[in-house]
This record gives structure tokens, C-alpha cells and sequence, in this order.
């Protein structure tokens, strides 16, 4: 896929990798840059920086995503690459509130599906399209300190995989967003155990996107040591628990 001359669309656009990407794709000689976030005054910004457009998104709402997809289309035209990209970082385990576990569901897996479910249809009666899923490595892996983010992002992935393996042929591409750190508000003082690999800058990132979508690959590993644990994963499951275990240990006792 070759970004020159499409409509992109990105939610969670008003900052981090969102903003970052809106930049890159720019770049690339979009035809034009379409941002989502429910921080109008930020996501403006971003906006007016590549040129482009701001529409205020809440991405549990499915209403919104299709107002969003409705809005982007009369405003640039048909849609060639939607990034579905909100994020949260609310950690917690089994024993926190079920709202919050809701609320991690609905913008980790359920916004994705409602980006499917609006923009699918219309790019396959044009031939194809792309769909960018960021999820995160705590989705091929786990986050040892929230089980919140780390079943939520499993399941993004889990539908990433799902979309590709069911519309790669009627010519939609998906990839699948799954850093470790990133240099954005949500890593806080950057001390998590997500930062074990050191922490990405959110351009970085945006160049990988770019990289790996121009080969149409379904992964995108900002850091690629994230692949090499996947496989110790897949190889031994029980030896990387106990491995994901003394991580766990080594960051509880700081």
C-alpha cells in the first residue's frame, strides 16, 4: 500500500502515536489526513498541522464511528485507510470494577469492530482498502501488571487476525499495531515493565506503520525483539510463563 493520494482516517488522533501517524502519512502525500479523538481543542491542532480534517469521536459508540466514517467520506471522499488507534492505559485486575473492564473492552476490541462494520462494506465494493489495528505487544504476549490491558489487546488481535484471514481476498489488508513502550502520556514516568526494551518515539513508530504496510505485512513490531519472544512463547509455554513470572518478581521488588 502506498500512501500517495489516499484518504486516511486515524482515531485516538489528537496525540501519541495517532498525531505521529497524521504527520507521517502527510509525509506520504495523502490526499487527505482525517483525525478522531474526543479532545477537540489537541485534535484541531493535529488537524490544521497536515492540512486536515478534525472530527470529535467517542469510539465506544458505534453511532459515532459511523458519523465519523460519514463525515470523513463527505468531507475527503471515499476512505482508503482507516487507523483504528484509541487507546487507554487503566490497569487493574480481576478485582476491579466490571465498568472499567467494560470500558478497556469497548475501546480495545469493540471500536475496532464498529470501524470494520462501517468502512468494510464500502471499500470492498471499490475494489479494497486498508485497515490498520493498533493493538500492542501485550496482545502477543501479556501485560503482567494489568489483566484489563492484557485480555482486551488479545482480543484486538484476535479480530486483526480474524478481518485479514476473512477479507484478504475481496482485497482489504489489515496490520496490526503491537509496540511495547512508546513515548507517549500513557507510559507515564516510562519505569513499566513495558519499557524493559527501551522506549520507541512516537515518528519512529509512524515510519515502521508506513514500512511495514508498503509490504503489506500483518504485524507491525516497532520493536523487534517482540517476535523473537513470541516464538519462545509458542515454543515452550509453561518455560515463558515462568519467565513472565520473574519479570513480574523483578518489578515488584523496585
Amino acid at each position: 500500500m502506498d500512501i500517495k493520494g489516499k484518504v486516511c482516517v486515524i482515531t485516538g488522533g489528537a496525540g501519541g502515536i495517532g498525531a505521529a501517524m497524521a504527520r507521517r502519512f502527510h509525509a506520504e502525500g495523502a490526499k487527505a489526513i482525517v483525525v478522531a479523538d474526543l479532545d477537540m481543542g489537541s485534535l484541531q491542532k493535529v488537524a490544521d498541522s497536515v492540512g486536515g480534517h478534525a472530527v470529535q469521536t467517542d469510539v465506544t459508540s458505534e453511532d459515532a464511528i459511523r458519523h465519523l466514517v460519514a463525515e470523513a467520506e463527505r468531507l475527503a471522499g471515499p476512505i482508503d485507510i482507516f487507523c483504528s488507534n484509541a487507546g487507554i492505559a487503566r490497569l487493574g485486575d480481576e478485582t476491579v470494577a466490571t465498568a472499567e473492564w467494560q470500558l478497556n473492552w469497548d475501546i480495545h476490541v469493540m471500536s475496532h469492530v464498529f470501524a470494520a462494520r462501517a468502512v468494510i462494506p464500502g471499500m470492498i465494493e471499490r475494489g479494497g482498502g486498508y485497515l490498520v489495528n493498533t493493538a500492542s505487544a501485550a496482545g502477543l504476549l501479556s501485560q503482567v501488571d494489568s489483566a484489563t490491558y492484557a485480555v482486551t489487546k488479545h482480543g484486538a488481535v484476535a479480530f486483526a487476525e480474524w478481518l485479514s484471514i476473512n477479507y484478504g481476498n475481496k482485497g482489504i489488508r489489515v496490520s496490526c499495531l503491537c509496540p511495547q513502550a512508546v513515548r507517549t502520556p500513557m507510559i507515564g514516568d516510562g519505569e513499566g515493565v513495558a519499557s524493559v526494551d527501551g522506549i520507541v518515539e512516537p515518528d519512529d513508530l509512524a515510519a515502521d506503520v508506513v514500512a511495514t504496510m508498503a509490504r503489506e505485512e500483518f504485524l507491525i513490531l516497532p520493536h523487534p525483539q517482540v517476535r523473537d519472544y513470541i516464538q519462545r512463547k509458542t515454543g515452550n509455554y509453561d518455560r515463558w510463563i515462568g519467565g513472565m513470572r520473574k519479570l513480574l518478581s523483578k518489578f515488584d521488588q523496585r
